[in-house]
């Protein structure tokens, strides 16, 4: 089903072999078990992706760069991503890849956003990658989107009330941000590599 949800969306252009294929700088979505408060507000049809993170080597071995939460901006073995569950592999067409990995290794250190606030110095998982990619000019490649919290019906999800006013906040629908699922729809990331169950 998965893969079906894919072949209608995008275009794949190659199946690789679990653990090979990867190249530098490539975007790799995390893909939910079951729904969430990401997901309710951010899936794709037929795929609930709630995270991404960027592919980096260090001499040789494999590592993500995310923003993930309990540990910020931080460089995790690459099975520690791949056991979290299945996950969408992506590469972003334009992108000055060395300058763009650079520009997030700088933020390694930075708590995680718990509020999705592109403002600060704490930085979420989609902000990471939105904030970071460039092309050789220096320009962003993800431009910020407007976020929404609402779910479906149209409706703002107590889980999202609750998680602001705990912090005396609104909820911030419409203010610029990102998500996995946009980055995933987004006109430069037009190559899908790789399903990994």
């Amino acid at each position: 089903m998965l893969r079906g949800a894919l072949l209608l969306m995008v275009s794949i252009t190659t199946v690789a072999a679990v653990g090979g294929g990867l190249s530098e700088g490539d975007l790799l979505f995390g893909v939910a078990d079951e729904a969430n408060a990401i997901t309710a507000v951010t899936a794709l049809e037929g795929l609930p992706v709630d995270h991404v993170a960027i592919y980096h080597e260090i001499g040789g071995l494999p590592f993500v760069l995310e923003a993930y939460p309990g540990h910020g901006v931080w460089l995790a073995p690459l099975d520690t991503m791949l056991s979290r569950g299945a996950t969408v592999q992506a590469r972003v067409d334009g992108a000055d890849v060395a300058a763009s990995v650079s520009r997030a290794m700088r933020r390694v250190g930075q708590p995680y956003d718990y509020l999705f606030d592109a403002e600060g110095e704490t930085t979420y998982c989609s902000e990471l990658v939105q904030q970071c990619f460039v092309d050789s000019t220096s320009r962003l490649i993800f431009e910020p989107i407007p976020m929404t919290f609402r779910d479906r019906d149209g409706q703002i999800p107590q889980q999202w009330i609750d998680l602001y006013a705990k912090h005396g906040r609104k909820v911030p629908e419409g203010a610029p941000g990102s998500n996995p699922a946009a980055l995933l729809r987004h006109p430069h990331v037009s190559s899908i590599i790789r399903v990994q169950p």
